[in-house]
């Protein structure tokens, strides 16, 4: 499963006092950590109204990882949190590429094998529908950009 960062702006209007925002994080922590997800420290008190921003490490899909972190924000900071961009941390595992292609509406088979170098190369065999519907350089520089490794796309 991935790992997305999650932002989540925790102190949208601006209501909160320095010591109630490091209270927050505080109490984030321990709710992240019973959840099974990660608080990356930031200096939240400091952070200007509108860029309040907590991040958080969550596995799972978009739509339950966006959930995940308004709600641990909400019980920890008593807010309306407001959620921002969530990114995927990258590792180079097949998750990641059946992530990245999923995040571009498409599904396909994934096979490894060492290169000449010894780094993985990543072969991707796709429908060729997806392959007209989305553009072979799109896919191929997302695949390599996720992976920093090699990577062959192929038809079906």
């Amino acid at each position: 499963m991935r790992t997305a960062v999650v932002r989540v702006d925790v102190d949208p209007i601006g209501e909160l006092a320095p010591e109630q925002l490091e209270a927050g994080m505080a109490a984030l922590r321990e709710l992240a950590a019973q959840d099974g997800a990660e608080v990356v420290d930031a200096g939240v008190a400091g952070m200007p109204v509108g860029r309040r921003i907590a991040r958080l490490l969550i596995a799972g899909t978009e739509e339950d990882v966006i959930d995940i972190g308004v709600r641990l924000c909400a019980s920890a900071f008593g807010t309306v949190p407001a959620a921002g961009v969530v990114t995927y941390l990258s590792r180079g595992t097949d998750d990641d590429v059946h992530g990245v292609l999923a995040g571009l509406g498409l599904t396909g088979e994934v096979a490894r094998a060492p290169g000449v170098d010894g780094l993985d190369v990543v072969s991707v065999t796709l429908a060729e529908p997806d392959m007209q519907r989305v553009g072979e350089s799109r896919i191929h520089t997302a695949l390599e950009a996720s992976l920093n490794c090699e990577v062959h796309i192929h038809s079906r």
